[in-house]
């Protein structure tokens, strides 16, 4: 029993602190994927890292605190993986391109990381108002970035607006395409597209009396 507790013990304290807090939000997304936040304790979450929870207490003083944190962790995956615009700074506003190459950047990040996604968006706003608000962020951020690529009609509130519409149609489509994988990445990406492209151009053309 004691040798064989005293590599673990050795392979734990080879871990940075960064890296042991990394190790312990991938395993929040896991475990809050399909399961409510007051459905775990944290004496099981302490459990699935192999710790004591005294040692996860270390890391996060409270449950919700992990579980904030996982939400952030989430929520910045999402964002660095799907910014396209930082490889192409020179594509022209509202460039078809660019739009699709984001939804292929996004799609690929849910299909590679449905665990982390779906995490942020069927398991991240039944906390309370701190988790919420992190929710919100992310698609506040989502939609400024779309409008920093729009030029000078970045302003348009009707165009703002449409926007963050989208960004309600875009995760209700991604989690539909989740759940029955019967379109293919690029097709999808290309859909999305073309429905945001219509959509700008509804919210930009001349008001009709």
């Amino acid at each position: 029993m004691v040798r064989a507790s005293v590599p673990r013990a050795e392979k734990r304290a080879r871990l940075s602190v960064d890296e042991r807090r990394a190790q312990l939000l991938d395993l929040a997304l896991t475990l809050f994927a399909d399961r409510t936040y007051d459905e775990i304790s944290i004496d099981e979450i302490a459990k699935a890292a192999g710790i004591s929870k005294g040692l996860l207490y270390h890391y996060f003083p409270s449950k919700k605190a992990f579980y904030v944190a996982a939400v952030k962790q989430a929520s910045e995956e999402l964002l660095a993986e799907t910014d396209v615009a930082r490889e192409l700074p020179q594509s022209p506003p509202n460039d078809p391109l660019l739009l699709r190459r984001g939804y292929q950047a996004f799609l690929s990040f849910v299909e590679r990381r449905r665990v982390a996604y779906g995490f942020l968006l069927r398991g991240g706003v039944a906390v309370d108002a701190e988790v919420r608000e992190l929710v919100e962020e992310t698609k506040r951020r989502l939609v400024q970035r779309m409008l920093e690529k729009a030029g000078p009609v970045a302003q348009n509130a009707q165009l703002r607006t449409t926007l963050r519409g989208i960004i309600g149609f875009v995760e209700a489509v991604s989690l539909d395409w989740l759940d029955h994988g019967d379109l293919e990445r690029d097709e999808l990406a290309d859909l999305l597209a073309r429905v945001t492209m219509d959509a700008v151009a509804q919210a930009l053309s001349p008001k009709r009396v």
